[in-house]
């Protein structure tokens, strides 16, 4: 979405000579002409404006790009990823199977994008839909950032299987994919989580578990009673 205007081609190569930016070279060619080894991914390409495939086509064909300096940047040892929600919407019908949802999101793609790039590609991937164990991992995966700042202060954090599988529930939209759960574990673990902290509900040194039986349907948060010491 960078890259909309046809404008923004500049910023990848480098505006020519007598324009402002000249010296600075592209986003693109300059990075890639310092670090030829590189991952190079365009997220989202669909929104990017046709001039900026013009700038793809070369790469993808030539294995090299001139810049705003006439500098010739090699891309032979360059991955260019491009990424696309193309399609997206036939993953919501779970009647289309594996085999029909591949051809309908490739038929989508050479609809939208012309027939020379396509071609260029090497490999065109079309991802599975989410399962149930997918989106735990990824609830986990938010979870670990959490889980660590505690861990700085001596706090455990654990979550019971229900309150994983309730965020995992909770939190998943197949509109807008696992994107809602970060903001989920936001407003109901983390936050509710600093509310405790300050009030001095939870100390250094403490271990709370979350449960999914909280009041008003929420998460519930508990700290198991230290074992007693005999003295």
């Amino acid at each position: 979405s960078e890259y909309m205007e046809k404008h923004s081609v500049s910023r990848l190569i480098g505006a020519p000579p007598g324009y402002v930016g000249y010296e600075e070279g592209g986003q693109l060619t300059e990075r890639i002409r310092r670090r030829p080894y590189a991952v190079v991914l365009f997220d989202e390409i669909e929104k990017a404006h046709h001039d900026v495939f013009n700038v793809l086509l070369q790469i993808l064909e030539d294995g090299r790009l001139t810049d705003g300096q006439g500098r010739v940047v090699n891309f032979k040892n360059t991955v260019v990823i491009l990424t696309s929600n193309i399609g997206s919407a036939l993953f919501q019908d779970p009647k289309i199977g594996r085999e029909e949802l591949k051809r309908r999101v490739q038929d989508q793609l050479r609809q939208h994008f012309r027939p020379e790039l396509i071609n260029r590609i090497d490999e065109i991937i079309v991802f599975n839909r989410l399962e149930k164990d997918d989106i735990l991992e990824i609830v986990d995966l938010n979870l670990r950032d959490l889980v660590a700042k505690l861990e700085e202060r001596g706090i455990t954090l654990t979550l019971d299987p229900p309150a994983r599988e309730k965020i995992a529930a909770e939190g998943f939209d197949p509109d807008f994919g696992a994107r809602p759960l970060r903001r989920l574990i936001q407003r109901q673990i983390q936050d509710p989580l600093a509310l405790m902290l300050l009030k001095g509900e939870i100390k250094d040194g403490d271990k709370v578990k979350v449960s999914a039986d909280g009041k008003d349907g929420g998460f519930g948060f508990s700290k198991p009673k230290r074992a007693a010491t005999a003295g």
